[in-house]
């Protein structure tokens, strides 16, 4: 009987609550979704996996020792979906490893990021402009993205001209749009109450700390210097059933289109 393992990827987050909230919360959306599916867990930060072994005892696989496991267990058919939000450096990262282990297969498929194609942030736009409404005249919404090193950078500055005119905005906390560049554009629209949310799968630790916290540098702090009011709402983006559903149906697309190609 043919066997199939669903590996489920994300960067991991060092913090227990958004991890239950976010990444488990998805993992078994996937297992109702794809219930002849065993699904495994990686994370691809080596920092995060180290600190919640030494803080949790916890220990979590890389991509690369997940995928040795679903080998040894003998199985058929390998689906992976990437939790990451963009096809950046770690996304790639996952399919240079998962291309690696495909001849151990007889199927793999592989789902993309959240954002991959046109349809892909119509949908995700669509369903960042319900989050706080309704709004006042002088409120908003600033949602923190991550950012990467490589040209997929430009997601964010594609969300946030999209988001424009709807009292939704997005920056990155490592790339572009940067903070500042935000708080320009909120004071130029007369906001002066804004809610913070990251756009992150989870609420970790740049939620935390770079968006959220009393530290002087953290957008939260930025923002109120600059006289905007502000409310921090520390919830991921896996926390939503909509942004689950996009994943899967992720994975449903791809398992559909090499169905008569038979492969990645």
């Amino acid at each position: 009987m043919s066997k199939t393992a669903l590996l489920m990827v994300s960067f991991g987050t060092t913090y227990p609550e958004t991890r239950h909230k976010t990444i488990e919360a998805t993992e078994n959306a996937f297992r109702a979704a794809f219930p002849d599916a065993e699904v495994f867990r990686a994370f691809t930060s080596k920092i995060v996996v180290s600190r919640i072994k030494k803080n949790e005892g916890l220990s979590i696989d890389s991509p690369q020792e997940a995928l040795a496991k679903i080998i040894a267990g003998g199985y058929d058919n390998l689906y992976v979906q990437s939790l990451h939000l963009i096809p950046g450096i770690e996304y790639h990262q996952v399919e240079t490893a998962v291309a690696k282990e495909s001849d151990h297969f007889k199927r793999v498929v592989m789902g993309r990021p959240l954002l991959n194609d046109f349809a892909d942030y119509q949908d995700t736009v669509a369903f960042l402009k319900q989050i706080g409404n309704p709004l006042a005249a002088d409120e908003a919404v600033l949602f923190m993205g991550h950012g990467t090193a490589n040209s997929a950078f430009t997601a964010y500055a594609c969300l946030d001209h999209m988001l424009m005119g709807s009292q939704h905005y997005m920056g990155a906390v490592e790339s572009y749009p940067d903070i500042q560049f935000e708080i320009s554009r909120l004071k130029a629209a007369g906001v002066k109450h804004v809610r913070l949310q990251p756009f992150m799968l989870v609420a970790g630790n740049h939620a935390h700390n770079d968006m959220a916290s009393d530290a002087p540098d953290s957008w939260q702090s930025q923002l109120q210097d600059a006289g905007i009011q502000v409310v921090s709402q520390l919830k991921g983006m896996g926390e939503y059933p909509e942004i689950q559903q996009q994943f899967i149906t992720h994975l449903k697309r791809q398992l559909a289109s090499t169905e008569t190609k038979g492969g990645m």
